[in-house]
């Protein structure tokens, strides 16, 4: 996960709505059951999944009144203490 690409997707949410992200998500979702997709493509698409999905959790947070900033630092603190275990 990357905080500039998820604080990019926050502010499109901002800026537009969540569904177009959480429809974007089903997309790339589908596409990974393409069998002819190699390993590389799989990631690239699954590193996109991870990052909207992290998008939409730090605006759940922003929802719930915890300022942008600290909402993404939160974030990324969970993202990396669950890496750390």
């Amino acid at each position: 996960m990357k905080l500039p690409v998820i604080k990019h997707l926050t502010n499109f949410i901002d800026n537009n709505d969540e569904d177009y992200l959480v429809e974007a998500i089903e997309v790339l979702e589908d596409l990974t059951e393409v069998s002819s997709l190699k390993d590389e493509e799989l990631d690239v698409i699954g590193e996109l999944i991870s990052n909207m999905y992290g998008a939409l959790e730090v605006n759940k947070e922003v929802k719930n009144g915890t300022p942008k900033k600290e909402a993404l630092n939160s974030f990324m603190q969970r993202v990396l203490g669950s890496i750390d275990q």
